[in-house]
Formats: structure tokens, sequence, C-alpha cells
């Protein structure tokens, strides 16, 4: 096959992580993101971060409102107990893997498309989104 230059395709990343994210669940394995919080955009408790890089544990029993969006990946938690709407580019997530045996997959740091578009407000005017129910 021909690259298609006329034809730009978008990134794979967020496909990849929503597959591989129900993956993990389905064999009952936990989810963890290693995301770089030095990108613009990255809402996370910046004191739970670590050399620019913070381990999300994403479990369905863990977060509430998981969004895994082509742009923006976003949930509620707690850290330290206090809750927290956590909100990244899909382009912050460095890897994706199950923290029982580190099976998954890491993206390359420099991979970053352009500047994801804002979030959406969390009015009605939303678009939809995959949300993980369970």
């Amino acid at each position: 096959m021909a690259d298609n230059p006329n034809h730009p395709m978008t990134s794979n990343r967020p496909y990849l992580i929503r597959a591989l994210y129900q993956w993990i669940v389905d064999n009952d394995l936990t989810p963890h993101l290693l995301v770089d919080t030095t990108l613009p955009g990255v809402q996370i408790p910046q004191q739970h971060a670590s050399e620019g890089k913070i381990i999300l544990n994403i479990h369905p029993n863990s977060v509430r409102n998981l969004c895994l969006e082509n742009d923006w990946i976003s949930f509620s938690a707690r850290f330290s107990g206090t809750p927290y709407k956590a909100l990244f580019p899909v382009q912050a997530t460095l890897a994706i893997y199950a923290r029982e045996n580190g099976q998954g997959m890491a993206f390359q740091k420099g991979d970053h498309d352009s500047e994801p578009p804002p979030p959406a407000p969390d009015e009605g005017s939303r678009k939809p989104s995959l949300r993980v129910v369970k």
C-alpha cells in the first residue's frame, strides 16, 4: 500500500487505548495509564506526579464517568481521599498496561499530534462519547 499524503489519518492512539482498556478489564486485570504531566491541558493533582509523570489506575471500581474520547481522557477519582476530576489530552498517555503482569502498550513520547481541541463543556451540548459502564 502506498502512502497517500493527501489523506492524513487521525492518530491511532485513542483507538488502541480503548481496545487495550477493554482487553485488560475483560481479563479481570487492572488497567493503568502512564501519563506525561508536562503537556498543556493535563489536569491531575500535581502533588501525585513524579518526574513529570503519573500512573493512574482506571479500573471501573476505581474511577467514575470514565470517558476515553479521541482527543481527551477524563474521569472522576479520589486522590488521597479527596475527590478530583482528572482531564488530559490523549497524547499525554505514554502507556496503558495491566498492573498485575505489565502487558499492554507504550507509545512514543514524541508521537504527539497537533494540539487537541479544547474539551467540550460539561453541559448538555456535549457530543456523544464512549463511556465505560460496568
